[in-house]
């Protein structure tokens, strides 16, 4: 979603602003903007698309402002115009968002009524125009602000600046993440703590309904009762993180060939190597004895790991799984077991739909587990529980290594559960986590089919549709594998359980149709061959993704069979998540498109 830097400086701040928008080009955007203090008057630049048509205009008309906010906008109301970007402003005062303003109609009929002159189709131009009118009443701009923030609905991040003040910045949070960098004599604003990378390591965040009163000096944070909150800041490692690409063409193939290691770090934190058992924090507020089911609630690729999990659970603890999409188990009002067990999963942890879940289910008395890759997120913070994945900062829109740490994360715990459960013995517990250890070396040799795959996605470009095909926890991977192509390439696909595809999809078979078949040979595998065998005798490109022992028993013509190496079926998920990976990848390559920023996508969705 949109992302948010404020500065307030000792030195023009525009080009600041521009590189730390750079560093949140992975949220995903379509306009940019910023607006600084010129002579002590708001000043803005603003461009649809990449940041570099708004470096164009900066260079044809520069800015020396010391102080100012930068925005990278996703569109929400109103389609990405110069008009609609960020910064919105008034003469008085500027503003840039991120989230929804819900009753910004209601307020906009009110501002009208009251001769406020709107330019643009957005909500976020309410709140300039709210400030500016209890300015115009005599209120100071914190006084306004406060007066202004409890009229707004929905979820946001604001930061404002203000005509005649260059050091004054404030900020709010309701749902949507900001954060308060410090520096020396200067303090920041920003979405995350990558955009504030460059500038500090130390940070505060805010927390829901907080505000930020920013001047050179320093930061006085407040509540939604304008109390005063003593709020410690802490050192952060976003700095340690060199978000480059370095040889890789895209993060996107920077971030799959990262997954050996995230996934090894990941497992370490996990794993008793020595005892070959997994380690998990000793003071859970559950006991998985003691869960008669346990919920799941997650959006996207999340999702699909959830989906992955409930295999796991089930199958390995005994453990009945209930899994929603988030957006529709906050509005389900779906009963819930007294002391339960929720888990969500999200890579940002700031997901809104995740988040909304996580509090209903906080709210009828449920245990929270909360499996996030950013530890200092408001899903980690609100849940009882938080389990670190470890991926480091992903760029790409399309998740890759976030993916592959979360079902690490998963598959370890869905061991404790199955041992703590009396399911699974001491040695089955050693046999199992044994296969979690060779997993980084298979994760290794299944990207080594990258080259077979760049050549493979050659075909995918002339096609219009695809089908992925799966059993068991396969039929996850479909869906993610159908997903990552939808994403990146934009070629219409989906992911089918393997035994429904006479259930409709078969229909849709041709010999124009690639059928992307994803079987391990494991318990499973002969019923997904009489499947591929329908598919087969309709004409359809068969790419088969298997094992030798696969292969054998297969004996089927395909356009493709892709050798993975054998696996124990509980990480079977990750290593054959890494071919459906690189077959999105370099499809959307070879089509052109823009593969870590895909159109109308955003890395963190923080809105509904």
């Amino acid at each position: 979603m949109c992302g948010i830097i404020g500065i307030v400086g000792t030195a023009p701040v525009a080009d600041r602003l521009v590189d730390a928008l750079r560093r949140l080009e992975y949220r995903g955007y379509d306009s940019a903007g910023v607006a600084t203090l010129e002579h002590g008057q708001l000043t803005r630049r603003r461009a649809e698309g990449k940041l570099r048509n708004l470096e164009t205009v900066l260079a044809d008309a520069p800015l020396a402002g010391h102080i100012g906010i930068g925005h990278t906008r996703w569109a929400t109301h109103g389609r990405p115009s110069v008009a609609n970007a960020h910064p919105h402003a008034t003469t008085r005062v500027a503003v840039v968002h991120n989230g929804i303003i819900e009753n910004f109609r209601d307020l906009r009929e009110e501002l009208l009524a009251d001769g406020a002159n709107f330019e643009s189709e957005t909500d976020t131009e309410v709140v300039a125009h709210l400030v500016s009118r209890e300015m115009n009443h005599g209120r100071s701009p914190m006084e306004a602000v406060a007066n202004s923030l409890p009229r707004l609905q929905g979820a946001f991040a604001l930061v404002f600046l203000f005509d005649g003040d260059d050091n004054l910045l404030i900020g709010a949070r309701k749902g949507s993440p900001l954060a308060v960098g410090y520096g020396r004599g200067e303090m920041f604003l920003g979405s995350d703590a990558i955009a504030l990378a460059p500038f500090t390591d130390t940070i505060a965040y805010l927390d829901d309904g907080e505000w930020a009163v920013l001047t050179r000096d320093g930061a006085v944070i407040r509540n939604a009762a304008n109390e005063v909150v003593v709020r410690a800041p802490q050192k952060t490692t976003a700095a340690a993180f060199m978000v480059e690409k370095g040889n890789f063409r895209h993060f996107m193939a920077k971030e799959m060939h990262e997954q050996p290691e995230v996934v090894a770090h990941t497992l370490g934190h996990y794993i008793d190597m020595a005892n070959e058992t997994v380690r998990l924090p000793e003071d859970l507020p559950f006991d998985f004895a003691k869960l008669n089911r346990m919920c799941i609630a997650a959006c996207g690729t999340a999702y699909y790991a959830g989906l992955v999990a409930r295999y796991w659970f089930e199958a390995l603890a005994r453990l009945p799984v209930e899994i929603d999409v988030a957006s529709e188990f906050r509005y389900r009002e779906a009963p819930l077991d007294p002391n339960g067990l929720m888990l969500v999963i999200s890579q940002s942890g700031e997901t809104a739909d995740t988040l909304a879940s996580l509090r209903y289910a906080r709210d009828q008395g449920q245990s929270v587990l909360a499996v996030v890759n950013v530890p200092t997120s408001t899903i980690a913070r609100e849940a009882h529980v938080a389990l670190p994945t470890l991926a480091g900062p992903e760029i790409g829109v399309a998740s890759t290594k976030a993916f592959t740490c979360q079902l690490a994360t998963l598959a370890a715990l869905a061991v404790a559960a199955g041992r703590a459960r009396g399911v699974l013995s001491a040695a089955e517990e050693k046999r199992l986590v044994r296969a979690l250890i060779e997993l980084p070396r298979l994760m290794n040799e299944a990207l080594k089919l990258g080259p077979t795959i760049e050549h493979l996605a050659r075909s995918f470009t002339q096609t219009r549709d695809v089908l992925y095909l799966g059993r068991g926890t396969a039929y996850p991977l479909a869906l993610e594998g159908a997903l990552k192509l939808k994403e990146i390439s934009y070629i219409h696909a989906e992911g089918y359980a393997a035994g429904e595809l006479k259930h409709g999809p078969i229909a849709l078979i041709d010999e124009k149709m690639p059928v992307v078949v994803i079987a391990p040979h494991d318990s499973v595998f002969d019923k997904t061959v009489s499947n591929m065998q329908e598919v087969a005798a309709r004409g359809g490109r068969i790419i088969l993704l298997t094992d030798e022992a696969g292969a054998r028993r297969a004996a089927l013509e395909t356009e493709a069979t892709l050798i993975l190496p054998d696996a124990d079926p509980l990480i079977a998920p990750l290593v054959y998540a890494i071919p459906v990976q690189l077959l999105a990848y370099h499809t959307a390559v070879h089509m052109g498109t823009d593969v870590d920023q895909p159109r109308n996508l955003a890395k963190s969705v923080t809105v509904e």
